[in-house]
């Protein structure tokens, strides 16, 4: 992705800070917090929430409040499913159409939520174990 010519594309002036931020979200595979890259930038708290609600509003990142209830961001890109584990709070993208048509509605995100594959295996062995 071209970060340059996404922001000048949404005529956002391009600052260090918006650069840095949606690099680190483009080379991220999935969903991130705050939490999750505080130590990855070189901006504060403030600035980063400024910067991310800016590029929320030009259609540039998406974003959903996990579990954890903390808010995870990513660069917007072709509509898709998420996975949020009820357990640890591992959130995955599921690279597949959204997979529900309500006729009258525009679908936009679909989150599942259960065990991921780690905790439903570690509740398999438990179960076994207990047994």
């Amino acid at each position: 992705m071209q970060i340059t010519n996404i922001i000048e594309e949404k005529n956002l002036k391009l600052t260090s800070a918006r650069k840095e931020l949606l690099e680190i979200l483009d080379r991220e595979k999935r969903p991130i917090s705050f939490e999750d890259i505080k130590h990855k930038i070189n901006m504060d708290k403030a600035t980063f929430y400024r910067n991310i609600s800016k590029f929320e509003s030009n259609s540039i990142v998406n974003s959903f409040e996990s579990n954890d209830k903390k808010r995870y961001y990513e660069i917007q890109g072709s509509p898709h499913s998420h996975f949020i584990c009820n357990t640890c709070n591992h959130i995955e993208c599921l690279e597949n159409t959204l997979p529900t048509k309500l006729e009258g509605y525009s679908v936009s995100d679909v989150i599942y939520k259960g065990l991921c594959r780690s905790c439903n295996e570690t509740n398999l062995e438990n179960i076994i174990i207990t047994k």
